[in-house]
């Protein structure tokens, strides 16, 4: 309870730039086509945020489910479905474990930037595929980082935004898979890039926690400690988040 309470502040607070980011809108067009979705599809999005990658699935199946914990950032995704005159989506406020949605109830069920937010992801993923009908297919998008680099980086994330728990490493993601069952499993890369004062102006880390984050990321300047390969342009500190998709097809 404690940990939502604090996801729950927090995305209330990040509900309107976070969805503002362009980090955040793009790579859509990579991830519908890698998730495999149809016309008949029922898509459910977990942790959907401010229903970004809900509102682009549903003008390619044929209705998406939304669910996040923070009712700030289910208005904002109604906000979305009404700015797109979409009738397909649905919207619930609930938690992930377990996924309140009975057995084989969605023929695909997405997660996209949520894993590093939960105690135990491989939990949640055990629920996602319980909720997905056999032969139907899971996706999981997040930033996922080499082992050596995944404690620097877990160190930043925690600072800049106090309901990160921890992001996996591609060992501890294969291996999640892997405890899922799924197979025909495929993935996919790509980054989300960011400019370091924009991105710490939609963050809401401890109070003077923001200069810290501007040391860290000067200091990994040429170093990469942390994974997101910080660099400057002009006056600016730019970086990003290495990001991989997982797809994966339940059993019959």
């Amino acid at each position: 309870m404690e940990h939502n309470d604090t996801i729950i502040t927090q995305f209330t607070l990040q509900a309107v730039p976070f969805s503002e980011l362009p980090g955040h809108s793009e790579s859509m067009d990579m991830l519908v086509p890698f998730s495999g979705v149809c016309a008949t599809d029922t898509v459910l999005d977990v942790a959907c945020g401010p229903g970004i990658v809900a509102c682009e699935f549903a003008k390619h199946v044929a209705h998406v489910t939304g669910l996040d914990l923070t009712p700030t950032m289910i208005e904002e995704a109604r906000k979305r479905q009404q700015e797109q005159n979409l009738t397909n989506v649905s919207w619930h406020i609930g938690e992930v474990l377990p996924l309140p949605f009975p057995d084989a109830h969605f023929s695909c069920v997405v997660t996209r930037y949520s894993f590093h937010h939960f105690l135990d992801p491989v939990a949640v993923l055990l629920e996602m595929v319980r909720v997905c009908k056999p032969e139907g297919r899971v996706m999981v998008v997040d930033a996922v980082l080499p082992s050596e680099k995944i404690d620097a980086y877990n160190r930043m994330e925690q600072i800049r935004d106090p309901s990160h728990t921890k992001a996996l490493s591609f060992d501890g993601m294969a291996a999640a898979i892997e405890t899922s069952g799924l197979t025909n499993i495929k993935t996919g890369r790509y980054k989300v890039e960011m400019e370091l004062e924009q991105q710490l102006a939609a963050s809401f880390p401890h109070s003077g926690d923001k200069d810290k984050l501007r040391q860290m990321f000067q200091s990994d300047i040429g170093k990469d400690a942390m994974g997101v390969g910080v660099h400057r342009m002009g006056s600016e500190i730019r970086f990003a988040y290495p990001i991989l998709i997982t797809v994966g097809q339940k059993v019959a």
